[in-house]
């Protein structure tokens, strides 16, 4: 088994090894994984936060020695909290890095970052502040940063951030948490799953106060909810359907 650590700003994740396969998520900087299954230009990853797996082209990753990769993933985690902010690498160039990205594996790197950062676990009602943080990034399937995030990648950044681990599909976030009788019953920062017609849950956002909802729909917004799903004023239409509502924290 090889390691690796991800020592650029963003990693296309792909569902085959191919530069045109799908996008099925995103290696933010500082990430470390797991090498499942390698190839002459591609490998096929496993990442150490939410045991996501994926493909990467080779050109694209630092491979670690397996002492290293242990060491590294028992320290704590520290995030960027700047939508935009850099790091500077010992030949004095510039890495453009997002909110989010884990920069605690800098000194390993040899990278330096002096911008604001967190890494404790911050109290519930702080979810809402990061949520909208992300507000009007704009809808990529497979995305994880300001400049383009999906609906799951947009809930598990937010608790990432917070210092809270959801799993990477909407589909997978649902099967966490405790479920929730009634939408009376929620509080901001909880949960809300909604499915398609064949009954897949294929959509999540996070509940706010006043019967609102923060989700990534063509771009991270604000909608109302109720009974029936997410009521889209803009289209006089409710476009996603209620599935259920869970409380993670």
């Amino acid at each position: 088994m090889k390691y690796g650590l991800c020592n650029l700003s963003v990693v296309p994740l792909r569902a085959e090894p191919s530069d045109a396969s799908e996008l099925v998520s995103q290696v933010l900087y500082g990430e470390l994984f797991k090498v499942v299954e390698q190839r002459k230009k591609w490998s096929r990853i496993r990442l150490f936060f939410d045991k996501y797996e994926g493909w990467v082209d080779n050109k694209q990753i630092l491979l670690i020695s397996e002492e290293e990769y242990r060491t590294l993933k028992k320290e704590s985690p520290i995030y960027a909290t700047d939508l935009v902010d850099i790091v500077t690498t010992k030949e004095n160039q510039l890495l453009s890095i997002f909110l989010g990205c884990q920069v605690n594996n800098c000194k390993f790197l040899t990278h330096t970052f002096e911008g604001k950062s967190i890494s404790e676990k911050l109290p519930k009602e702080k979810i809402i502040n990061t949520a909208i943080l992300y507000l009007n990034s704009p809808y990529l399937w497979g995305g994880k940063t300001p400049f383009g995030i999906d609906c799951s990648g947009f809930t598990q950044m937010v608790y990432k951030l917070n210092g809270y681990k959801l799993l990477r599909d909407a589909s997978q976030q649902a099967t966490q948490g405790e479920a929730l009788s009634f939408i009376e019953e929620s509080e901001p920062g909880d949960l809300a799953f909604f499915d398609n017609a064949e009954g897949l849950i294929t959509h999540v956002g996070i509940i706010m106060e006043d019967n609102y909802i923060i989700h990534a729909h063509g771009k991270v917004r604000i909608d109302r909810i109720d009974h029936t799903g997410i009521f889209n004023y803009e289209a006089r239409e409710h476009t996603h359907k209620l599935r259920v509502i869970k409380r993670i924290i």
